[in-house]
């Protein structure tokens, strides 16, 4: 499969086509946008595209190379084979010196953060040295076949103290190699790293596309497709994944808390559910803060009297009407503050838990200058 079967967001497929094409290939690119939009996809296409043994700008799909590269497209059985080599319980040293680094083909590596162990993993992986000085090395190698393609998933986890390793390969590029940087929002790197790549934003699907995607690749009912769609937001990636009951399930909890806070619930009760949210295994921790992002986005919509808008939680709609007659523009700006504040701080490996307390205690507080909460209208 080619750049032309890409899956929305065709203008940047197109740009990196033409990049080949003219043999004006950048050494280090961004795709920044939300999980599963497509950016792992499209980096793997570049990558297949940039080795293709048939072609010169686009991928047969059928060669050795696009083969060995296609492998990739499936990161989760290199990554267990990864952990399963290096030990279930590696010390500090041994995660450094033997590095999570997936490989398919002898040109294109692909990095995500490293869980370090495969039946218990950290809680919140992230890149480290180990694979970044590895990197480091291996860019200036000469290629098997025509480019060396270094993708970094996940490029907002690379520590702070790790950002000099990273510069030394921007700043001093190889010719023949192109790292690709994927991330859900470019302001999560360093301005020195997001400076010197070329950044490309990928933006969500229509649902109408997302579900003709679903129904092409699932065959499942249309009803069932359509959900699927919604609650995936643009993203075929997660459309893929979602569990359309328990993701409702979820989206209600949050919404819960939300509702319960505006109303001035016992903070007892408020802060036993914030503490279970936090320690649920289910997903994520951010993507529980997108679910809070989410809804806080549909009452924006509501308090802003769009009653027609297209909301991103639909299955709630009737719910998220009646809590947005109680709320007003200001009260959503201060709960995304706090959103935003919060998400921020996870960077520090701050306390969840506690995290959640005080984001409830915002929503909890009348906008700052005003003494009610009642809709603007």
């Amino acid at each position: 499969m080619g750049f032309s079967d890409f899956l929305g967001n065709e203008r940047i497929a197109t740009a990196l086509q033409r990049m080949l094409a003219r043999h004006r290939v950048p050494h280090a690119m961004l795709f920044a946008g939300p999980r599963g939009v497509g950016k792992y996809t499209l980096a793997l296409r570049f990558a297949q595209a940039a080795n293709c043994e048939r072609l010169q700008d686009d991928s047969c799909g059928e060669c050795g190379a696009c083969r060995q590269i296609g492998r990739l497209a499936q990161p989760k059985p290199l990554i267990d084979q990864g952990l399963a080599e290096r030990g279930e319980s590696p010390d500090a040293a041994t995660v450094e010196r033997v590095p999570l680094i997936l490989q398919a083909h002898p040109d294109v590596w692909t990095l995500v953060p490293d869980p370090v162990r495969l039946r218990n993993p950290v809680a919140r992986p992230v890149l480290r040295m180990g694979q970044l000085r590895a990197v480091q090395r291996a860019a200036f190698f000469r290629p098997v076949a025509r480019r060396r393609v270094f993708i970094l998933d996940g490029a907002e986890t690379m520590r702070d103290d790790l950002v000099g390793v990273f510069l030394k390969i921007l700043e001093e590029p190889p010719e023949t190699a192109t790292l690709i940087l994927l991330g859900p929002n470019p302001n999560l790197l360093r301005d020195t790293i997001r400076s010197r790549c070329l950044q490309f934003a990928f933006a969500p699907l229509p649902d109408a596309k997302v579900e003709e995607f679903l129904r092409a690749r699932l065959n499942g009912k249309t009803t069932d497709c359509k959900l699927a769609a919604q609650l995936a937001e643009g993203c075929p990636g997660l459309a893929l994944e979602v569990d359309a009951e328990e993701s409702i399930r979820l989206r209600r909890s949050v919404l819960g808390i939300i509702e319960r806070a505006v109303e001035g619930k016992s903070y007892a009760r408020l802060f036993a559910e914030t503490s279970e949210l936090a320690r649920s295994e289910q997903q994520p921790f951010e993507k529980t803060l997108e679910l809070f992002y989410s809804l806080m986005t549909d009452l924006l919509e509501l308090s802003c009297g769009r009653t027609n808008s297209v909301l991103r939680n639909p299955a709630l709609r009737h719910e998220l009407a009646a809590l947005s007659s109680k709320v007003n523009l200001d009260w959503v700006a201060q709960g995304v503050a706090g959103l935003d504040q919060l998400h921020s701080r996870l960077r520090r490996n701050i306390n969840r838990s506690l995290g959640l307390d005080s984001l409830v205690v915002t929503l909890a507080s009348p906008p700052a200058g005003r003494a009610d909460s009642t809709n603007q209208g």
